[in-house]
């Protein structure tokens, strides 16, 4: 979401190139947003300074028509029974209404499949992966998301070892060719970005992928 800063000096340019101090320079403006989303970003600044930067603030808000969507189009074309049930829950989830686990005290969303271990996740989403990855077809319709990029490298070097084939490690350039600059690039920084300072690979037979 915007600053309202943005909007209000937008507001007075097409009122100058337009020679007309109608709000907009009575133009028709099309915005589009989700308080519950995407909040102006204030750097260092409290909720106040937020509430306060955003359009609902300014005096454009009292001009503005409001439309809401009321059919998820994506959920409708789909027909996932699971996907609907994600999307009556969503305003039970912003609205802070969604039960808690007593055992816990974890908000546990109501749809999908839990797992327990990296192994029953791995036979959920890749089943028979030392025999079935040789399919690119089979690869393309599963993946894995993660928050971090570290358990994402967790993920993928747990799932190399299921696979056939000798393994490979490709590392990273971890020096600067200006060694003036060394300092200021220190080999621990280096290896610390991504891609991942070591990648590893599984070598396969491409003639044997369908």
């Amino acid at each position: 979401m915007s600053h309202k800063a943005a909007f209000e000096a937008l507001d007075r340019t097409l009122q100058d190139s337009r020679n007309n101090k109608k709000i907009m320079g009575r133009v028709t403006l099309l915005m589009a947003g989700d308080f519950r989303q995407t909040l102006p970003v204030v750097p260092r600044g409290t909720r106040a300074d937020v509430l306060r930067a955003c359009i609902k603030s300014s005096y454009i808000w009292q001009h503005v028509k409001q439309l809401t969507l009321t059919t998820n189009m994506r959920v409708h074309i789909l027909g996932d029974p699971l996907a609907a049930q994600f999307f009556n829950k969503l305003p039970d989830i912003g609205n802070g209404k969604l039960p808690q686990n007593a055992e816990d005290n974890l908000h546990h969303l109501p749809c999908g499949n839990m797992t327990a271990s990296f192994e029953e996740l791995k036979s959920k989403v890749f089943p028979n992966i030392a025999t079935n990855y040789k399919s690119h077809k089979w690869l393309c319709e599963r993946t894995i998301l993660a928050p971090r990029n570290d358990s994402v490298d967790k993920l993928n070097l747990k799932l190399l070892t299921q696979l056939q084939g000798p393994e490979c490690s490709y590392r990273s350039i971890n020096c600067v060719p200006d060694q003036q600059q060394a300092t200021h690039y220190p080999v621990e920084f280096l290896n610390s970005l991504q891609p991942p300072h070591i990648l590893y690979i599984c070598v396969y037979n491409s003639e044997t992928i369908t």
